[in-house]
């Protein structure tokens, strides 16, 4: 009778894994930003969570889009970085007022480590502006990964891109008497935060120490109840073996 329902727990366990697993082996490059506003001055960071069928990724191309000009790639130590540049067909003006006559077409980051093993995750993070566009609008950020086995591009709708939603932001033209007020307001809001903060810590403090009293109450007296059940049980499985002898 134990080793039936000992055994019905595995079975949903195992089942469990086994639709887990596919789940995992689809999961597939994406990228998430900091800011999603049109305009905005965010970070994308592009997430690999796996090689390519099994076999580890030693190159991650990131293929930049027309309409993000200039980016800054982030240095990631088991990685070298590499900006791919190609001619504009026209000069645009960039983010400091300066002419731009070229622009970053990829990203390359290439493993100094023999390559990012299957089942491991890593991240590349690219600081840039966002162009201006509608909200739902999507950026993608073409990827490619190169194993050491075989190639998996990202494209079409499994493609990493960053969907436009809410409001601009300010970007790095603010006036200098804004940035100053808007320090002084950040500076009495952080004061009057870590006041909230600390009485807030000392309450919660005070709760969970309340909580955790009664909890080790509740605990004991379910201890004394198993335990008293158990005697009891005992007892009379003697009983009946003596009255059936």
């Amino acid at each position: 009778m134990i080793t039936r329902h000992l055994a019905i727990p595995a079975v949903v366990a195992g089942t469990l894994l086994a639709l887990a697993a596919p789940t995992a082996a689809s999961a597939h490059v994406s990228a998430s930003a900091s800011s999603s506003a049109p305009g905005a001055y965010t970070v994308v960071t592009l997430s690999v969570p796996h090689g390519c069928e099994g076999s580890p990724t030693q190159v991650v191309t990131i293929d930049i889009p027309e309409s993000v000009p200039s980016v800054t790639p982030t240095i990631n130590p088991l990685w070298t970085v590499e900006k791919v540049m190609v001619p504009l067909d026209e000069p645009v003006e960039s983010a400091y007022g300066e002419p731009l006559t070229e622009r970053v077409g990829q990203i390359v980051y290439t493993s100094t480590t023999g390559g990012l093993e299957d089942g491991f995750r890593d991240v590349f993070a690219l600081s840039l502006q966002l162009p201006d566009g509608e909200e739902g609008d999507a950026v993608e950020f073409r990827t490619t990964q190169t194993c050491t086995e075989g190639t998996a591009v990202w494209e079409g709708e499994d493609v990493p891109s960053v969907v436009l939603a809410g409001a601009a932001e300010a970007g790095h033209g603010a006036s200098d008497e804004a940035t100053s007020d808007d320090e002084a307001s950040d500076d009495e809001t952080a004061t009057t935060t870590a006041a909230e903060g600390d009485a807030s810590a000392a309450s919660a403090t005070t709760t969970a120490t309340g909580q955790g009293d009664v909890l080790a109450r509740v605990l004991g007296v379910l201890g004394l109840l198993v335990g008293t059940v158990g005697v009891a049980l005992a007892i009379i499985s003697r009983r009946a073996a003596r009255a059936s002898a």
